[in-house]
């Protein structure tokens, strides 16, 4: 079977961690990982995106298959479950929430710019070295900073899921897969 292009976005989503380990504000490029499937499920009515386009869900594939990095066992029923799933995804809608507060407050000067990357939504890693500041204001690096946090810790997630489960363990409660989902299901009633 002949590659397509889109096999290839695993490459994209390593690409992606490495330049935000050196240049914070890469960070912005993973909203990109955000609209474009919330695009698709609303004009299309489908989860292409999951399938075919999204280069985590492919970089888990080839760690976990064809390196072999992952148990390949069953992912736990709670873990499938819808409570297990929306409850996951409402969650994660708090984090970020609270990443875009933390943005609102530098953007007001109510707040200082902190240079740290959230892993797991707990541990705080110092990443000053990532940014040397810029003309734009410090909101926009405060930005980054939370949400390549937000992206760091799933895939962090996503692997350790991945080696524990099946290589795309992570697909199974993924937050913009479950909110894709939902937006398929209500537009195909």
């Amino acid at each position: 079977m002949k590659k397509k292009w889109y096999d290839y976005l695993w490459i994209v989503s390593l690409i992606y961690l490495i330049l935000g380990f050196f240049n914070i504000l890469f960070a912005w490029l993973g909203l990109l990982c955000f609209f474009i499937p919330l695009y698709i499920a609303v004009t299309k009515s489908t989860k292409d995106y999951c399938g075919y386009y999204c280069g985590r869900g492919q970089l888990f594939s080839l760690l976990g298959g064809k390196f072999g990095l992952s148990r390949k066992k069953d992912i736990p029923d709670w873990m499938k479950s819808k409570a297990f799933r929306y409850g996951f995804l409402i969650f994660f809608f708090i984090m970020f929430f609270v990443m875009l507060f933390n943005t609102y407050l530098v953007f007001s000067n109510a707040q200082d710019l902190k240079q740290v990357i959230t892993i797991l939504w707990t541990f705080k890693v110092p990443w000053s070295f990532a940014y040397q500041g810029t003309l734009l204001h410090p909101g926009v690096a405060q930005f980054a900073f939370g949400f390549y946090s937000v992206m760091l810790t799933s895939t962090i997630l996503g692997l350790i899921t991945m080696i524990l489960f099946k290589p795309r363990s992570w697909c199974v409660y993924c937050p913009m897969g479950t909110m894709t989902q939902f937006i398929c299901k209500l537009k195909n009633k």
